[in-house]
């Protein structure tokens, strides 16, 4: 029975140490998954109010041709 425990013991470190590891690696890629998607964010804004000026700007001139 003492052997049992021991195996369980050490098979508890190792799951343990194992975890530690993916635990640290998933925490990165969440960071640079976070960090994409603010570029992400912060680029479709700027594309978006670009777009928009453009918009605007030919319809002000599709108006003054119509007047």
């Amino acid at each position: 029975m003492k052997k049992v425990f021991a195996v369980l013991a050490i098979a508890a470190a190792f799951a343990a140490c194992n975890n530690a590891a993916e635990t640290t690696e998933a925490t990165t890629v969440a960071a640079d998954t976070a960090a994409a998607s603010a570029i992400v964010d912060s680029a479709n804004v700027a594309i978006d109010s670009t777009v928009k000026a453009a918009t605007d700007s030919i319809g002000a001139k599709v108006d003054s041709v119509k007047k």
